[in-house]
């Protein structure tokens, strides 16, 4: 469950101070990611491709304590667990959005994924997680490639979001331009960076 925490007791303190009510207080990173071993696994072993980005997304920041506090409604969060939400298309054809509480085990992670977007597809309802998990935001705009996307800020969703196109096939890689959009007094461009290499680890030992 979500707690309120002092941000004095926090090494987020200073940034809580100095970024929690300026006008722009997200930040965007842009990287490209070498997926080339995640289609290998998708391909053979049939798990879908957004599911691995999403599962190597949440095993990226699963240890990286910053992950776990966020700014809300002027207030910061503590959070025991993470998720990572989904864009789903339901049956009329709109989109919903679908959050999954991160697990490490593929296997469990995989069948979490699938119950749970089948089921909001089919129910047209939101599965909202954020009373009870710090959720990690993706969007995949698959229909044509993008070299980058600046997400709106609205002051209202503070989550880390990642954003991404179609991914990209030169003579013998895969490659995938990605945008990552944070809120300043969540975290800093070091902690970012060290998740965007942990992202492209977890995506290399994929198995």
């Amino acid at each position: 469950m979500a707690k309120p925490i002092k941000p004095q007791d926090t090494t987020r303190a200073i940034a809580f101070e100095l970024w929690m009510k300026a006008p722009n207080p997200t930040m965007t990173f842009f990287k490209t990611l070498d997926i080339t071993n995640l289609i290998k696994v998708s391909k053979r072993t049939g798990f879908k491709f957004n599911m691995l980005m999403n599962y190597c997304i949440g095993k990226a920041a699963v240890n990286i304590k910053e992950f776990y506090i966020l700014p809300v409604n002027d207030k910061l969060m503590q959070y025991d667990t993470l998720a990572v939400n989904t864009i789903v298309k339901n049956k009329n054809g709109e989109v919903c959005s679908c959050d999954i509480l991160f697990n490490d085990q593929l296997e469990t992670y995989n069948q979490q994924y699938l119950e749970y977007t089948s089921q909001v597809a089919q129910t047209c309802i939101d599965r909202d997680l954020s009373e009870e998990s710090m959720v990690i935001g993706t969007s995949a705009i698959t229909i044509t490639e993008l070299d980058g996307i600046i997400g709106m800020n609205s002051g209202i969703y503070n989550n880390p979001f990642l954003f991404w196109g179609k991914y990209r096939k030169t003579l013998f890689r895969y490659t995938l331009p990605i945008s990552f959009q944070f809120h300043h007094t969540q975290m800093d461009g070091e902690h970012a960076g060290k998740f965007l290499d942990n992202l492209q680890k977890e995506i290399n030992n994929l198995k």
